[in-house]
């Protein structure tokens, strides 16, 4: 007997979007993004956490959602565990966006990286978020070779952000 998919996703990694589909996995991930929202929106960042603020590409109001601040190697990233989200999909449209914290907010451009040059970003991040986002990176972990994290990348949009 088959278990109950807790997700539904794309299998081509050009449109991949990990979203659950049961009422459970619905509930709990919209009661912790609203938790992590509510705080960052409070001036409390858990770990880099940020509520990003983009127009969206169809009815220009803002959208907003959590996301977490990747800092590595004196760069600022923004990945989509999720894969081609609407978040993505807005921010690949408008090309900038606001990240906040509580009353500050900082507007960024972003600019998304090609997949050969996702690897070691998404490393970092694994290294900093996987017990929170390991689940959709299907058994790759910040130990995983390069060609796995190449092969995985299409899936993953990453952009740098550059404040100001």
């Amino acid at each position: 007997m088959s278990q109950p998919s807790h997700s539904a996703q794309s299998p081509d990694p050009a449109t991949r979007l990990v979203a659950p589909t049961t009422r459970l996995g619905i509930a709990t991930g919209k009661l912790l993004n609203s938790a992590v929202a509510a705080l960052t929106k409070a001036g409390i960042s858990l770990w880099g956490s940020r509520v990003l603020a983009v127009r969206g590409r169809k009815s220009g109001e803002w959208r907003t959602t959590p996301v977490n601040l990747l800092t590595h190697d004196g760069v600022q990233y923004l990945v989509a565990p999720r894969g081609h989200t609407q978040w993505v999909r807005n921010l690949r449209a408008a090309g900038t966006g606001e990240l906040r914290v509580g009353r500050r907010t900082e507007t960024f451009h972003a600019t998304e990286l090609p997949d050969a040059d996702k690897p070691e970003v998404l490393r970092a991040y694994l290294r900093r978020w996987k017990w929170e986002v390991g689940y959709f990176f299907e058994g790759i972990d910040a130990d995983s070779s390069t060609a796995d994290l190449l092969r995985i990348a299409p899936g993953f949009p990453v952009f740098r952000v550059a404040i100001g």
